[in-house]
């Protein structure tokens, strides 16, 4: 597990987010699902099929972690957009159902695994090996973050502290491994944190609340966040 962050929080992020998602799922009438959101080319049904489609694929690495055998989340990253295609064709209420038998299903792989699979090695989508451990991780982060990007009025600023101070250690390690952004210091007016991300020139200093901290690394507004002496913070390149 990263430093400052277990299992039991993952799994208790992974339910919170659910609930959270799904809250905001049900607000919104049909038609919204056909409607553009602030992902660049997706509407709500591609979203909520790649919501839906991440269960089956983190299902998957359940099975993996379960049996020992590769099962990887995706049969290519090609396979992956043409079926979150497929699925935002969907209708709407088939789409909704996908969605919630794919969470249900995940939950139940998950509460299968003993401490010998929890630790047992599997690959993420992006070619990362990482102890079966880190699924609810990946799961937990995104349930909570599409809840905002479903566009229902949920802000960063509606998921927990502990868990938005997590995803910002999670993005700065990530973007300080791929090295293709600025140099950052990172300070949460309302918490007791700060991180840096490594890259080009000196570290700027980015301040702003958790929330909003959260939303600008993940690529989601600098609306909430200041840099050097209260300039915008700098642009990022994509997190994912």
């Amino acid at each position: 597990m990263a430093a400052g962050r277990s299992r039991a929080d993952s799994l208790r992020w992974t339910a919170q987010g659910t609930e959270i998602f799904f809250g905001a799922l049900d607000t919104l009438p049909d038609d919204r699902l056909l409607r553009r959101t602030a992902l660049d080319g997706w509407t709500g049904g591609h979203l909520l099929a790649h919501v839906a489609a991440n269960a089956d694929a983190l299902v998957n690495l359940a099975q993996w972690a379960r049996t020992g055998e590769e099962t990887p989340m995706y049969a290519s990253p090609a396979q992956r957009d043409a079926d979150i295609e497929a699925g935002a064709a969907r209708p709407a209420a088939e789409l909704r159902a996908w969605a919630t038998r794919s969470a249900g299903t995940l939950q139940e792989r998950l509460a299968e695994l003993d401490e010998r699979q929890w630790a047992r090695q599997v690959r993420t989508a992006q070619g990362r090996t990482v102890p079966a451990g880190e699924i609810p991780w990946m799961r937990a982060r995104e349930v909570m973050v599409h809840a905002v990007d479903l566009g229902a009025g949920v802000g960063f600023d509606a998921l927990p502290a502990d868990f938005l101070a997590a995803l910002i250690g999670d993005i700065t390690a990530k973007r300080s491994g791929a090295g293709d952004g600025p140099a950052l210091t990172v300070t949460a007016t309302d918490h007791d944190g700060e991180w840096s991300t490594a890259g080009a020139g000196g570290s700027i200093p980015v301040t702003g609340t958790l929330a909003g901290l959260a939303a600008y690394l993940s690529g989601r507004g600098t609306d909430a966040v200041t840099g050097l002496g209260g300039r915008p913070a700098p642009e990022l390149p994509r997190w994912l």
